[in-house]
C-alpha cells in the first residue's frame, strides 16, 4: 500500500535534486527533501541512492495488435506483450492500428487495450488507420472520440506514403474537424496523428491545411519527421508556427534522435514541442521496431551528446503528455499524479526499477510482472 522512494535524484522532469517520494496505492502522495515513515505504516522502503528518479515514458505511437503485412500473411507482426513495454521503461501507450485495416480492426485494437490496462499498465488508442476514408469503429471519428473513453484522437493517418490512400485536402480538413470536435465533447486531445512518409510532399499536406483553415496548430502530431532531412527541415518549419514534431526512435536511414536533438540545440530550436515515439511492435527495414528504441535513444543522447537528463527526458514524458492532454496526471513526478515512476542507475542508465500505477514492475531491468499469456 505505501512505498518510499528514498535519496534518489528527482527529475520532475525538472532537476529537483535529491527527493524522497511517498506512493500511496497508485498516486504520488508526496516529494519532499525527507520523509520519515511511521512506525504504524505498512511500508516498503526503496533505497534509490545513486540513482535518478523520473516519470515513466509515454509512447504515443505503438503497433499494439502488431504490424506489418506488407510482405503478405507471413509478415504480420504479432501483438506485443506486457513485459516487453514495462522493460522498455514504458508505463502509458497509444495504440495505432496503421496500415493494414484489412486483418486488423479498431475493435481488436480497443480490446488489446483494455487487456493491457488489465495488465496494469494506462492505455488509449486512436481511430482511424491508412485508409481514405479512415476506420473506426462507430462510423464517425467525431462519436468514436466522444463516446469511447479510450480512443484520444486519429491515426496514423497516412500522407506523402505510396501505401497511404492520398488523402485530399478535403480529407484531411474533415478528419481535423471531426477530431477537433469529438474531443471537445469528450474531453480529450483529439489530436490528428499524422504518419508521415518519404513521398515527394512531405508536409506539405499539413502546412496547407494549417494555412487554409482555422485549426490549432497544437491538435496535429505528425510522426517520423526525422526519417529524412527534407522532412526535418519541414518540421521545423512547423515548430516554429506553435506545431508538434514527433520524432521516430531507432532511425538509421535518416537523422537518429540524438542527432535531431543536436540540430535542434545549435539552431536554438527548444524542445518543448517536440516528442519520441517508438513505431514499436511495426516493421521496419531492419525487422520489427522495437518499443525499448526510446530509452536508448535518450540515453545515447545524454552519453554521446552531451546533453542534461532534465533536456531530453521531458521529450518522452512531459512534452507527450501534454499533447494528449494527460498532464499534470500523466508525464511528471508531483503529488497527486500517478505513480508511474521509472528508475534508473546512474551508473550504467539501466532500469533499477519501474513502478506502473505505484506497483513494481520490473527490477534490475527483469519484468517481475508479465501478462497473462506470458511464461
Amino acid at each position: 500500500m505505501f512505498k518510499l522512494l528514498k535519496n534518489g535524484h528527482c527529475f520532475a522532469p525538472a532537476d529537483m535534486g535529491k527527493k524522497d517520494i511517498l506512493v500511496v496505492n497508485d498516486k504520488i502522495c508526496a516529494v519532499k527533501d525527507k520523509i520519515m515513515p511511521d512506525k504504524l505504516w505498512d511500508i516498503e522502503v526503496i533505497d534509490c541512492d545513486g540513482c535518478i528518479v523520473c516519470p515513466g515514458i509515454i509512447d504515443q505511437h505503438v503497433h499494439i495488435t502488431g504490424g506489418g503485412g506488407e510482405q503478405g500473411p507471413i509478415s504480420r507482426i504479432p501483438e506485443i506483450m506486457f513485459s516487453e513495454i514495462v522493460t522498455a521503461g514504458v508505463t502509458t501507450v497509444v495504440g495505432v492500428l496503421g496500415f493494414d485495416s484489412i486483418t486488423r480492426s479498431i475493435a481488436g485494437l480497443l480490446a488489446k487495450a483494455r487487456g493491457l490496462e488489465a495488465e496494469g499498465i494506462t492505455t488509449y488508442i486512436y481511430t482511424g488507420s491508412y485508409a481514405s476514408p479512415t476506420e473506426t469503429l462507430t462510423g464517425r471519428v467525431l462519436t468514436d472520440l466522444a463516446l469511447i473513453d479510450k480512443i484520444i484522437g486519429v491515426g496514423e493517418v497516412a500522407i506523402a506514403d505510396y501505401r497511404s490512400n492520398h488523402p485530399s485536402l478535403q480529407d484531411l480538413r474533415t478528419l481535423a474537424s471531426e477530431a477537433n470536435a469529438g474531443g471537445m465533447l469528450g474531453g480529450k486531445a483529439g489530436v490528428l496523428h499524422l504518419h508521415v512518409g518519404d513521398g515527394q510532399e512531405g508536409l506539405k499536406p499539413l502546412l496547407r491545411l494549417i494555412n487554409e483553415s482555422d485549426f490549432s496548430n497544437d491538435m496535429f502530431v505528425p510522426t517520423h519527421i526525422n526519417r529524412n532531412e527534407t522532412l526535418f527541415e519541414q518540421g521545423i518549419e512547423l515548430l516554429k508556427r506553435g506545431g508538434n514534431m514527433d520524432l521516430t526512435a531507432g532511425e538509421t536511414t535518416g537523422y537518429s534522435v540524438a542527432k535531431s536533438l543536436s540540430i535542434l540545440s545549435q539552431r536554438g530550436i527548444g524542445f518543448e514541442r517536440v516528442t519520441v515515439s517508438s513505431d514499436g511492435n511495426g516493421s521496419c527495414p531492419d525487422g520489427i521496431s522495437k518499443i525499448n528504441q526510446v530509452l536508448k535513444d535518450l540515453i545515447e543522447s545524454i552519453v554521446k551528446n552531451g546533453f542534461n537528463f532534465a533536456d531530453v527526458i521531458p521529450i518522452a514524458t512531459l512534452n507527450p503528455a501534454k499533447v494528449l492532454k494527460l498532464y499534470p496526471q500523466k508525464g511528471c513526478v508531483r503529488s497527486g499524479s500517478d505513480a508511474d515512476i521509472l528508475i534508473l542507475k546512474k551508473e550504467d542508465m539501466s532500469i533499477y526499477r519501474l513502478l506502473v500505477k505505484g506497483e513494481i514492475a520490473v527490477i534490475d531491468k527483469k519484468a517481475i510482472k508479465k501478462g497473462r499469456y506470458e511464461n
